[in-house]
């Protein structure tokens, strides 16, 4: 079988995969995007129906291009945010094969580059992009026995009310995902019960401007490193209906019951920790938090933005988190159904190169693997806070892709060239 040269090779073509294809091809850098399925196949088929965005139309795209059916303060449905990725790939004429899965990667011996296995055959390549995002396997904690008879399912398989069987619902885990689902579920008429555990609730908007104003003129994009003991804490804020603050004080007047973080389960019954009443207090905390530096900013830059008091009033709290349950009898309590909306592990088990850690997480410096022409790009925190989010990850690719160019121009210098170009740096474009 012939094997398929190619100088940069970029897996993945959703908002990463064609991200990188754009600023590749400003530096005049040839390159192939490889796609298993569809572009941006995860929001067409690894989201529920209703998802929306969780940021307003004007901040969650790529520069080059404007949703074309919603206006900007407006958040897209999944299928739009698909769609979009599609226009764009066509807009920058983004080299991509769809239905091709790389299956392995390995270094080669004694030169540089890589010898990529896929399902229509073998690739070289001299430079390689992982962009395959932070979403690859869903984490199902291993808490409730397939015997307990229950319909389990994580957050990213499911779809609509209607696909759960007739009875309550135990939602685990309160950040988008699970407080979007829960809500939902709350709103077709199904009784709900949350998990809440530690999180962050930033105000959907305050003083006429949305939370994603509000992180980027107090800096909190750029934040390199997550905040002493939030590295791992998750952020309740939702797009859907509209776009509102996500409220666990209203969702329970509304009916729903929260509970603790899940910690076991045992002959029917399900135990939670006595963290309910700090979770809620010290989501609160952080929601006062931003509206604070918010003011603190308006006053300093003169801004003149109306007034919001009603927004610092938090209610009572409600009497399943004053009187929180420790135990649930899951049968007696009606729950036939879980959804397990605990996030994501990477899966990189193709990537034959040794380059992580023993939890299986690369090893990188701003998406530069510390294997000589492996890049990673998608990845939550992988130069700053705003980087797993759309407009984030395009601006991690231009740093990649000018990382690229960089060592082409080193590669391609041979003695006697400096009176051609300035520098190495400049060789490759």
């Amino acid at each position: 079988m012939s094997i398929e040269n190619v100088e940069t090779l970029v897996v993945g073509a959703g908002q990463a995969g064609i991200a990188m294809s754009e600023h590749l091809s400003k530096g005049g850098v040839p390159h192939l995007v490889l796609e298993r399925h569809r572009i941006a196949e995860r929001w067409r088929s690894e989201r529920w129906d209703s998802l929306v965005a969780n940021g307003p139309a004007w901040h969650d795209r790529f520069p080059g291009l404007e949703f074309s059916d919603i206006g900007p303060d407006g958040f897209a449905a999944k299928e739009s945010v698909a769609d979009y990725f599609v226009a764009y790939a066509e807009k920058i004429a983004a080299p991509i094969r769809c239905g091709i899965e790389v299956t392995s990667v390995r270094s080669h011996v004694g030169r540089r580059g890589f010898r990529v296995e896929t399902s229509k055959g073998p690739i070289e390549a001299t430079y390689l992009v992982a962009a395959t995002g932070p979403f690859q396997r869903p984490i199902i904690p291993t808490v409730v026995p397939e015997s307990a008879g229950l319909f389990q399912i994580h957050s990213n398989a499911y779809r609509n009310p209607g696909q759960l069987p007739e009875g309550a619902v135990l939602v685990i885990g309160a950040g988008s995902s699970g407080a979007q689902i829960a809500d939902e579920l709350l709103r077709a008429g199904k009784p709900v019960f949350l998990s809440v555990g530690p999180h962050d609730r930033p105000p959907r908007s305050y003083r006429g401007r949305d939370f994603v104003w509000w992180l980027g003129v107090l800096g909190k994009w750029d934040a390199e490193t997550p905040p002493q003991g939030k590295e791992h804490v998750t952020i309740a804020v939702s797009g859907a209906y509209g776009g509102k603050t996500v409220d666990f004080r209203r969702f329970a007047e509304r009916g729903m019951v929260l509970v603790g973080r899940a910690e076991g389960f045992r002959g029917g019954v399900m135990s939670f920790a006595p963290d309910l009443a700090d979770n809620i207090a010290n989501g609160d905390a952080n929601y006062l938090s931003v509206l604070d530096e918010a003011d603190a900013f308006i006053a300093r830059n003169g801004l003149d933005l109306p007034q919001e008091p009603e927004a610092r009033k938090i209610g009572p709290d409600p009497r399943c988190v004053s009187e929180p349950l420790r135990e649930l009898n899951l049968a007696k309590a009606g729950i036939t159904a879980i959804i397990w909306a605990t996030g994501f592990a990477v899966d990189y088990g193709w990537l034959k190169v040794g380059s992580f850690d023993e939890k299986g997480r690369p090893k990188h410096r701003r998406g530069v693997s510390e294997v000589p022409g492996l890049y990673f790009l998608g990845l939550p925190w992988l130069s700053r806070r705003g980087s797993s989010f759309i407009w984030g990850v395009w601006h991690d690719a231009k740093f990649l892709a000018d990382h690229i160019s960089m060592q082409r121009g080193y590669l391609a210098y041979r003695p006697g060239m400096q009176a051609k170009t300035k520098s190495p740096a400049l060789a490759g474009g």
